[in-house]
């Protein structure tokens, strides 16, 4: 049920009632006349029900492109600064520990004309939750204290986002605006626009933070939307929120380019080595045809990866990898001054070489779409297959809709809040017609993103240090496409749809139905369970394999071939499966430790047709010699793409360190370098394909006897042999010494300021009780780590504990994400220390009502009902995926957790707490000043390329070796670890472990 309501203050509001909440059969009610009360939610005695989560979001019409032009990224910083208490809740933290202690989390994010604020919480406890949040928009505190230390925060969040190309780009496309236009800000923010700039200045932050939310954070400009069990609104809250001045109107600014630069080539130097061709176009803003949607109608026809489109005409000469071609409906590509169609083409070495015929070949097809115009049959296909989505789509999780429904209170008409993002209401060739013209050689932009670009892009964007050029076009190719050049005849619209349902029958269930998934198949060969679904009720289905083959780990010369093998069977479907993807049929195919991932969701009725597809060339494999050489040379980028991230190499080292037997990245790295050929590739393929082991998790619209067909094919087709002995699906895990071991290597990306620490603890084999005290724990952790890591010491955007269930080792950790430009990754140590110290004395003191409290929160969490069948599907996979099969695990934790006592939690704690503890930290050392004060130039001088003096500087560090790096004096007592194998080869291994009771 939905109720929609207009306060007088001009703050619009719908409220949700959850029907899969609630017995309640009131009908929808849709009033725009001031709310004069409170409906009553239900009794307050605590129920099954008030562990389901309530949510509520609110939207703020109003983003970076109100920023003043003296303070880039203020609107950022406010959406930051307003939750750190308000005058009626003025701790910092107050609202973060409310949610954590009542099983709730929140989120905000910033947009260029919209502010989005979320959170969700117990039921039981959304009224107090609501007051506490509503306080933030009535009376921020945003003392100047904490203002100080959150544009930290801030500063941190930029300093992450550098090393990504998608930002970078963004950026640098951005700076393409002509003066005055909006899109050329800063968004982000960071120290020097937001503290070192104003102070030199004489700009007071702090009073123009409380001018900004004064102006803009106003009830005129808000769409709010609640959901929970009945209506639950208090309009005297938010009928309080404040009423501000108007707000700027970008409309007028439409146009943001000067053509006359515009069509110009941009060579840019990436952070990760890929080459990647896009081309744009900035248009007049479309999202007043929302109910035509004519960039989504040619979006569809450009991005298709069916015969005759763009993609598939690219692969077949080995040009391209992927194609995305669109508008990302994010508000920096579609907003009230324009919108933005771009084509983005990640290349091969050879499409690099060959990008200008690229370019061409995706003007042939868009002027093929202009020359046979708007095509009513087409439109018709997608209409319908949007429309089956809608009509069928699983439930969101409540904090999701929200947001997204308040998002959408601003851009559509009240009878469209709930489709107006995802329905094609009407074909209208001249709505359509109207982009496609302008989709034209003269006005496009391009940008060509390389590795080879680096040392000859001479000029520096000037936010994330992006090196670029600017060349024309050559003379050649601009007189080409300002002509009437021919079309290309192996380019042409796509057939019509093959695998669109039109089968939407619920089945009858031909097996009694069950709690959990059952046993229907069980031999040498593979295993197969099954449930059918009788809660969610919806035309679809799940299907899961594994296809376990042992040798896979046998050398890291195999885990290439194996990732090189799933990503070219990936290729040679790509055009066949298209399709079925566009039809709503997801598959995934997914290289795993131990053996290949296959899954499959979607509407049922043409499920069986797509697996059947992916088993047949499974069964049929070939490449061809030009297919494999891009994929060995793609696989090297996407292997060093990897290694360059801190976190990525931080999990590296780590799991190296704990899984036996485990090959690393830098292994498969070096292994690619061999010469492998084609013959290497089909011999692996044809021992994977000779024994395996296949099991399977059949969930949805299916009865058991269609599901057992699913394994029955793979036996057919296959003709595989069963394996001598049923696979591992886990590895084994050494046991730490009882004592600090400290292993910290270098940073791979010599241009990346960004650190990892990460301080793990192993708790070692246990059983589901203390798996289950560790989840408690860590619970209780994560306020307090935020609090003390993050908002007082602003070591970092990102803090966190884990709970770590090592292939069956139990373990926890702290995680800090911060930069060598601020803090050395040793002082970091040493506070994560400080803050496990604090947290011990917390934990001691804990009263017996907080814990309690925290107990409770778990408790009603995992009694939480799911949303959607998929959420259920994941849970039960986890189980068939590591061979426990404890699907009634959560039931199993509960009772665990109402007999668990103060005590027991604080001992388990305390017992990880003494000299003798299992410890081991994790460093990832970025490239800083704070680095180079504990280390002085080790850091620059280990890299091999800075030793040799003849060589030219690149951007791009070797990664084919780990850099250990000395500890300061402050972690003198740790043992360090230098040479992993060596460290590893003296320890305890510990047997093969489940957690099973």
């Amino acid at each position: 049920c939905f109720r929609y309501i207009e306060l007088s203050n001009g703050l619009k509001a719908l409220l949700i009632s959850d029907l899969t909440q609630s017995e309640s059969n009131r009908e929808p009610v849709a009033k725009e006349e001031e709310d004069s009360g409170e409906e009553e939610d239900g009794d307050s005695e605590s129920t099954n029900e008030d562990s389901n989560c309530s949510a509520a979001a609110l939207c703020i019409s109003v983003g970076s492109f109100s920023d003043p032009a003296d303070l880039p990224g203020l609107a950022h910083f406010l959406e930051h600064m307003v939750f750190m208490g308000s005058e009626k809740y003025p701790a910092e933290n107050g609202f973060d520990a409310f949610l954590k202690k009542h099983g709730g989390s929140d989120n905000a994010s910033t947009d260029c004309e919209r502010t989005i604020f979320k959170f969700d919480v117990q039921r039981k406890y959304l009224r107090e939750a609501l007051d506490r949040w509503a306080q933030f928009f009535i009376g921020p505190l945003m003392i100047p204290d904490a203002v100080d230390r959150e544009v930290e925060a801030v500063d941190s969040e930029y300093q992450m986002a550098q090393p990504l190309d998608s930002n970078r780009k963004e950026m640098l496309f951005g700076g393409l605006a002509k003066a005055g236009h909006p899109m050329s800000k800063f968004f982000w923010g960071n120290a020097q626009t937001l503290k070192n700039e104003p102070r030199e200045k004489n700009i007071d932050t702090y009073e123009r933070l409380r001018e900004f939310w004064r102006r803009y954070y106003s009830a005129h400009y808000m769409t709010l939307a609640v959901q929970s069990k009945g209506f639950i609104f208090m309009s005297f809250l938010f009928g309080s929120f404040h009423s501000g001045q108007p707000r700027a109107d970008f409309s007028d600014l439409q146009d943001p380019f000067d053509t006359p630069d515009f069509n110009k080539l941009y060579r840019v130097v990436p952070v990760r080595k890929i080459h990647a061709l896009t081309i744009s176009w900035a248009l007049p803003p479309q999202g007043k045809h929302y109910r035509v949607k004519p960039l989504h109608y040619i979006s569809w026809l450009i991005g298709h990866e069916g015969a005759g489109c763009v993609l598939s005409l690219l692969r077949k000469k080995c040009w391209a990898l992927a194609l995305f071609g669109g508008n990302s409906e994010s508000g920096f590509d579609q907003n009230t001054t324009y919108s933005i169609f771009s084509v983005s083409i990640t290349l091969s070495d050879e499409g690099f070489q060959n990008f200008f015929q690229v370019i061409h070949i995706v003007f042939q097809y868009l002027k093929m779409l202009q020359s046979v115009g708007p095509q009513q049959r087409i439109y018709e296909e997608i209409q319908k297959i949007e429309a089956n989505e809608f009509h069928y789509q699983e439930q969101m999780e409540p904090i999701e809709f929200v947001a997204n429904i308040c998002e959408n209170m601003q851009l559509f008409p009240k009878e469209d809040f709930l489709r107006g993002d995802q329905l094609m209401f009407e074909y209208n060739p001249e709505v359509i017609s109207a982009p496609l013209t302008l989709l034209t050689p003269a006005t496009a932009n391009i940008l060509l993103l390389s590795p080879e670009h680096d040392g000859h892009c001479p000029l520096n964007e000037k936010w994330f240090g992006t090196q670029y050029s600017v060349e024309d076009i050559p003379e050649e190719y601009r007189d080409l496409w300002a002509g009437d050049f021919p079309l290309n005849p192996d380019l042409h619209l796509p057939a019509e749809n093959r695998f669109i349902a039109t089968d939407f029958t619920l089945k009858t269930s031909d097996c009694p139905d069950t709690d959990f998934p059952v046993k229907i198949i069980d031999n040498e060969r593979g295993r197969l369970w099954f449930r059918k679904d009788n809660k969610f009720k919806i035309p679809k289905a799940y299907a899961r394999f594994q296809l376990l083959a042992p040798f896979i780990q046998e050398s890291s010369k195999n885990l290439v071939l194996f990732d090189l093998f799933v990503n070219i069977l990936a290729h040679n479907l790509a055009e066949p499966a298209y399709d079925a993807d566009v039809a709503q049929l997801e598959y995934m195919l997914f290289p795993g430790d131990h053996g290949l991932f296959i899954r499959l969701k979607g509407f049922n009725h043409k499920l069986p047709l797509l697996l059947n597809l992916i088993v047949d060339h499974l069964a049929n494999f070939s490449t061809a010699p030009n297919v494999f050489s891009m994929y060995i040379e793609q696989l090297k980028k996407t292997y060093y793409i990897i290694l360059i991230k801190p976190d990525r190499l931080g999990r590296d080292v780590r799991l190296q360190i704990l899984e036996h037997h485990r090959w690393s990245v830098m292994q498969k790295y070096e292994a690619i370098m061999a010469d492998l050929g084609v013959t290497d590739l089909m011999d692996f393929v044809n021992r994977f394909k000779a024994e395996l082991f296949v099991e399977g998790l059949i969930q949805g619209n299916f009865t058991s006897a269609e599901s057992k067909e699913f394994l029955q094919y793979f036996i057919e087709k296959l003709q595989y042999n069963a394996p001598p002995a049923e696979p591992p699906v886990l590895f084994r895990v050494m046991e730490l010494p009882q004592t600090h071991h400290l292993c910290k290597v270098q940073s791979l990306n010599k241009a990346d300021t960004n650190s990892e620490v990460t301080v793990y603890y192993q708790t070692g084999l246990k059983n589901l009780r203390e798996h289950t005290l560790m989840e408690l724990l860590v619970m209780h952790m994560e306020e307090p780590c935020f609090d003390f890591l993050r908002t007082k010491e602003t070591l970092g955007y990102q803090v966190y504990p884990s709970c770590r269930n090592t292939s069956g080792v139990l373990g926890f950790s702290v995680t800090v994400e911060t930069q060598a430009t601020k803090f050395s990754t040793d002082f970091v140590e040493g506070k994560i220390e400080a803050f496990l110290v604090s947290f011990g004395e917390k934990m001691v003191n804990l009263s017996d009502e907080a814990f309690q409290t925290q107990v409770t929160a778990l408790i009603k969490l995992k009694e939480c009902e799911d949303t959607q069948l998929g959420e259920e599907v994941d849970r039960n996979w986890f189980e068939v995926v590591t061979q426990q099969y404890v699907f009634d695990r959560l039931n199993k934790e509960i009772e665990v957790l109402k007999n668990v006592t103060k005590d027991e939690l604080v001992s388990f704690f305390m017992e990880h707490r003494h000299a003798s503890s299992r410890k081991l930290s994790i460093h990832v050392v970025g490239f800083g000043e704070k680095e180079k004060e504990t280390h002085g130039d080790d850091q620059s001088s280990s890299s091999p390329e800075s030793q040799d003096t003849g060589r030219k500087t690149s951007s791009y560090g070797d990664v084919s070796e780990l850099i250990f790096l000395p500890a300061s004096p402050v972690l003198a007592k740790a043992s360090r670890i230098t040479d992993i194998r060596a460290f590893t080869s003296s320890l305890n291994l510990h047997p093969y472990h489940k957690i099973l009771q």
